[in-house]
């Protein structure tokens, strides 16, 4: 076995390990820590099925206690391409009209890539499990094209749009290296304390207008 993939082996199995010690879930690697820097590796039969289906679950159980809606496996220091994704939707309707947030499924995605899939984009805060506490506007496309690998090997090639898109563009960027903050509007940079006092609407038109940032194609969202 090729080192990288030795240690990309070593590292499944010591957070495996470290979850069933546990609680079942891992510990999140936060900013600053290289691994969230560093471009994965594709799975290629690193560890076996049964090791990759429970690393799944780990990353599903991690994620959903953070609690969050994505979890990439750098995020558990693992320098895999691969991340769990699953969203609940909005429970206010006019948030999941104005954001396009409807419930998603659980997906578990290996070797991930996605393009844009249309012309618009959309601005919402984001926040990250690995940079808590903070959130930013981010513009991403409505629609993206995503590709990669289920579980089984089987290939993915699917338009995923509105918030479901913005969820798995935030996780397939974390396999490239990149943190939300490197795309983010930084004037809009705020606490989550902030966010929730003064930034709680629907679309992002209230703190573009008094935090002094634009929106993209003069978008109110």
């Amino acid at each position: 076995m090729h080192t990288a993939d030795a240690l990309i082996a070593d590292q499944i199995r010591s957070v495996l390990n470290a979850a069933e010690a546990g609680d079942g879930t891992a510990p999140i690697v936060e900013a600053g820590d290289p691994v969230l820097r560093t471009d994965t590796r594709p799975f290629d039969g690193q560890v076996d099925d049964a090791e990759l289906e429970k690393l799944a679950e780990v990353m599903r159980s991690t994620m959903l206690a953070a609690p969050g809606v994505g979890l990439a496996a750098p995020q558990v220091g693992i320098g895999l391409s691969m991340f769990v994704a699953e969203d609940p939707g909005a429970r206010d309707p006019e948030v999941a009209k104005v954001r396009q947030r409807e419930p998603m499924p659980l997906r578990v995605v290996l070797n991930a890539g996605y393009e844009r899939a249309g012309a618009d984009d959309v601005a919402f805060y984001e926040g990250c499990l690995s940079i808590p506490g903070y959130q930013a506007v981010v513009a991403r496309p409505r629609e993206i094209a995503l590709t990669g690998n289920d579980l089984q090997g089987n290939p993915i090639a699917e338009e995923v749009s509105g918030w479901s898109a913005r969820i798995v563009a935030h996780e397939t960027d974390h396999l490239s290296g990149i943190l939300f903050l490197d795309k983010a509007e930084m004037r809009s940079l705020a606490t989550n304390e902030s966010v929730a006092k003064f930034w709680h609407q629907p679309s992002t038109q209230k703190a573009a207008a008094e935090l002094g940032f634009s929106l993209p194609s003069g978008l109110v969202m």
